[in-house]
């Protein structure tokens, strides 16, 4: 299928501060107040993996790391219509958080859902899980990726964790995403650091647009989101007329905000065609497995 003509977009990339959210309508309040200003800002927004985690503590989970995965999974289906009222109500395209989902046969996965501003959703699963999913939660790997039709052109979903391996993010830009959104959830400097490495990797070989959303403080009284560090970013490649440093915007590092940027797919397309180097072009595709090579006599 042919992509959309791609389009310049305005993005929003949120450091979600993990608060004491006391009932669904208290968390709703609270989702309703950062889409609108997001939306003050930007056309389509990004928010951090399993930002809604923090309701937990509001449903009696008492910081056991199990109950709360339980508890979300009862009531994700109606966080699910909050999240796209939410959408509907603001008229702004948004990637809300990533909801742990139920199925029939019992498994639980971590899912991205990716809503419309006429609420309409589609869902990117998180393909590769972290020790502490498989391990303490027993979170099963989703769908492999996905890519997005937009009014912006076709984007991208990778989950924290999927930032970190290549072929996931550059299978969703060979099938025409110039923009790849990454939530995510990670509790130490080095949890983030490797996604926050990543996610400029990722926008540097492929020659696209990265967004990166975290979720930031302390909160003792979960056991699932106790501890978080990040900070929110938009990056771009590192070539002519981008910044040296690929980081086109980026907010403090553990503070919660927004940070916004447009972004331009032409500016990809000149750094493609004609930049200092092109990745995007040179990716070299499978690589076999090396040769040994013996040292040669000495003349």
């Amino acid at each position: 299928m042919t992509p959309p003509p791609a389009r310049p977009v305005r993005v929003g990339a949120l450091a979600y501060g993990v608060t004491r959210i006391a009932s669904l309508d208290d968390w709703a309040a609270k989702l309703d107040a950062l889409v609108a200003k997001g939306a003050d800002g930007a056309d389509l927004l990004v928010m951090p993996e399993y930002a809604p985690m923090e309701v937990a503590a509001a449903l009696g989970a008492n910081a056991d790391a199990a109950a709360e995965l339980d508890a979300v999974c009862d009531v994700a289906p109606a966080l699910l219509d909050t999240m796209r009222d939410v959408a509907r109500h603001h008229g702004v395209w948004l990637l809300p958080g990533t909801l742990p989902f139920r199925g029939t046969d019992g498994t639980v996965r971590n899912r991205a859902p990716l809503i419309g501003a006429d609420g309409a959703v589609t869902f990117q699963d998180k393909r590769v899980m972290t020790r502490f999913e498989t391990e303490s939660w027993g979170v099963r790997p989703g769908e492999p990726p996905a890519v997005f039709d937009t009014p912006w052109g076709r984007i991208g979903i990778a989950v924290c964790y999927d930032a970190e391996f290549p072929d996931l993010v550059r299978a969703a830009v060979r099938a025409g995403a110039w923009l790849v959104l990454v939530p995510s959830c990670t509790d130490t400097p080095q949890g983030f650091n490797r996604v926050w490495l990543s996610a400029r990797a990722r926008a540097l070989e492929n020659q696209c647009y990265v967004a990166v959303s975290p979720t930031v403080g302390d909160a003792p009284w979960l056991a699932a989101l106790d501890e978080n560090r990040g900070r929110a970013a938009i990056l771009g490649p590192v070539d002519r007329g981008f910044p040296e440093n690929g980081v086109i915007a980026q907010g403090p590092s553990d503070a919660p905000g927004w940070v916004f940027a447009t972004l331009d797919p032409a500016a990809l397309d000149r750094a493609r065609a004609d930049g200092a180097v092109r990745n995007h072009r040179d990716w070299p595709g499978p690589v076999s497995d090396p040769i040994p090579l013996r040292p040669e006599n000495p003349r």
